[in-house]
C-alpha cells in the first residue's frame, strides 16, 4: 500500500514510517521544512512539502495514495480552536478525494474526556467541550458513510519512550523547576499509557484492517496512579514527592493542572480483539526508571 502520511517527522509518525516500511508499505511523509524533509527522507520515506495550512494540496497528495494516516496537528494550547478548524479542514479535503473508494483514512485522537467515574471502552464518544478536535474525528469517522474507510486511533495521554517531550517531560521540567514532584490530591487518578513503538504498530494494523468508523485505543496500561507516576519522576530526580491540594494545582501546575487532574482510566479489549494488537515493550514506570526523562535536556 502506499500511504500518505502527515505528521511524518514528529513524535508518532517517526516511528510510524519504519513500522509500514517494514510491513511492505511505501510511505510519502508531509514535510513542512527542510528539517523534516530530512528526517523523512533519512527513515527512506518519500517526501511531500506541503502543511496541513493548505489542504488542496493534501487532497492532491492523497489521492496518489491508497490509504492516509493524519497524524499532524498542532498542539499549541493557545490556539487550540484555530488548530481545530485546520484539521477539519484538512480531513474535509483528504475525505473530497476518498469519497466512495473505500480507501482508509486513519486519524489521531485521544482518550481523555471519555467517560466520567468508569472506565472508557472503544464505543465510547468523548465528552463536549474537552477538546475541540474531537468534532473533526467525529467528522472523521462519519466518512465512512461515504464510502471512506476511516477510523480513529484514540492515544493515551501518554506516549512514552526515548525523546519523548510531552505530557510525561513536561511533568519532569515543572517538578525540576518546583524542586518537588507533585500529584493532585490523593493521586489515586489514573492515566492509561503506552510505549511509542506499540502505538506505532497500532497504527499499521488500523490501516491494514480497521473495520470503517471504528475507534481503537492505543493504551497498553489502562491506568496508571499519578501519585505512582509522580513518584517515579521524584525518584528519577531526587526531589521530594508532595501532594498538591486541588484549589492550589493551576499555580503549581500550570496548563498541565487540568490534564493531570483527569481520570482517564481507559480499556483496550476491543482493540486486541478487533485487530489482535498486543504491546510488547516496557510500561511507563519503567521506562521513566531507565533515567533518560531525566537528562537536562528533557527538560
Amino acid at each position: 500500500m502506499r500511504v500518505f502520511l502527515t505528521g511524518a517527522s514528529g513524535w508518532i509518525g517517526a516511528a510510524v514510517v519504519p513500522e509500514l516500511l517494514g510491513a511492505g508499505h511505501e510511505v510519502v511523509g508531509l514535510a513542512r521544512s527542510d528539517a523534516a524533509a530530512a528526517a523523512i527522507m533519512a527513515a527512506g520515506a518519500e517526501v511531500f512539502r506541503g502543511s496541513l495550512d493548505d489542504p488542496a494540496s493534501l487532497r492532491d497528495g492523497a489521492a496518489l495514495c491508497d490509504g492516509v494516516v493524519h497524524l499532524g496537528y498542532n498542539h499549541d494550547f493557545s490556539q487550540m480552536e484555530a488548530a481545530a478548524r485546520t484539521d477539519r479542514s484538512v480531513i474535509e479535503a483528504i475525505g473530497s478525494a476518498y469519497k466512495e473508494s473505500g480507501r482508509p483514512l486513519v486519524v489521531a485522537g485521544g482518550v481523555l474526556g471519555l467517560s466520567l467515574g468508569r472506565v472508557a471502552t472503544e464505543n465510547d464518544q468523548p465528552e463536549p467541550g474537552i477538546h475541540p478536535r474531537s468534532a473533526s474525528v467525529a467528522y472523521a469517522l462519519s466518512l465512512a458513510h461515504s464510502g471512506v474507510r476511516s477510523s480513529c486511533v484514540r492515544f493515551a495521554p501518554t506516549v512514552h519512550g526515548d525523546g519523548d517531550h510531552g505530557f510525561i517531560a513536561t511533568l519532569v521540567g515543572i517538578a525540576r523547576a518546583k524542586g518537588t514532584s507533585g500529584y493532585v490530591g490523593d493521586g489515586a487518578n489514573c492515566w492509561p499509557a503506552v510505549h511509542r513503538l506499540d502505538a506505532a504498530r497500532l497504527v499499521r494494523l488500523t490501516l491494514e484492517g480497521a473495520p470503517a468508523g471504528t475507534s481503537v485505543h492505543a493504551v497498553a496500561e489502562p491506568g496508571i496512579a499519578t501519585r505512582a507516576i509522580a513518584e517515579a519522576i521524584g525518584s528519577g530526580l531526587g526531589v521530594p514527592v508532595v501532594s498538591i491540594p486541588s484549589d492550589e494545582a493551576g499555580d503549581h501546575f500550570g496548563w498541565m493542572s487540568r490534564f493531570f487532574a483527569m481520570d482517564a482510566t481507559a480499556s483496550n479489549t476491543i482493540t486486541r480483539e478487533l485487530l489482535s494488537w498486543e504491546p510488547t515493550h516496557q510500561g511507563l514506570l519503567a521506562d521513566l526508571s531507565e533515567g533518560h526523562y531525566f537528562k537536562d535536556s528533557a527538560g
